[in-house]
């Protein structure tokens, strides 16, 4: 009878000194379960927070979407106009290349003329050059050009032409001049537009 109550006093100890061992590792994962949960509601809170930012900022995906749209038509204007400008008018003074950027602008704002920039410059059978030249060579006459460009989409006083919409050099006499208004020469080219009285003669 002793040695029963001395080995039960045995395995009473040895159930309380391994208990603790035996709960820690699931209490241990509730701990790892809660604090899991913690950093995913974090997470969500802080993703949250960077697309209002994001909104307050851009107006939200649709206007991300919108700007780079527009960027990418702005770089393309830019590349059309450059391009019509060096063709058609690098050997001109300043102001006659600004004069044939000037009648590309004023096309795009004529109804009866495509509504892009290249929309106006790929018009087929508008400007002489199309097909029938190299790639554009990077150097003076290119710098030039794109800088007449610039100037013109950020909206430069088109003061030279008169509202011209059509020009031609002094070397031919097309039959479409004579039913429209010369308006202005400058260097090489001769400037016209539709309906109104003749504005200049020189």
């Amino acid at each position: 009878m002793p040695h029963l109550a001395s080995w039960l006093a045995r395995l009473c100890v040895c159930a309380v000194v391994t208990a603790p061992l035996f709960s820690a590792p699931a209490l241990a994962e509730r701990r790892d379960d809660s604090t899991y949960q913690q950093r995913v509601v974090q997470y969500q809170q802080r993703n949250a927070e960077r697309m209002k930012q994001t909104r307050a900022v851009t107006g939200g995906p649709e206007q991300i979407i919108k700007a780079r749209t527009a960027a990418t038509a702005d770089k393309a204007s830019l590349e059309c106009l450059t391009e019509a400008v060096y063709f058609e008018s690098r050997g001109e003074p300043l102001s006659g290349q600004k004069a044939v950027a000037e009648v590309i602008m004023n096309r795009v704002d004529d109804p009866r003329f495509p509504k892009s920039v290249c929309g106006v410059v790929n018009q087929s059978g508008q400007f002489s050059y199309r097909g029938n030249v190299g790639k554009m060579r990077k150097g003076a006459a290119f710098n030039t050009a794109r800088r007449v460009a610039e100037e013109a989409l950020a909206g430069a006083p088109r003061a030279l032409t008169n509202g011209a919409t059509y020009f031609h050099t002094t070397k031919v006499r097309p039959s479409w001049s004579k039913r429209f208004t010369r308006t202005t020469r400058i260097g090489a080219h001769v400037f016209y537009r539709q309906g109104g009285r003749r504005v200049a003669s020189n």
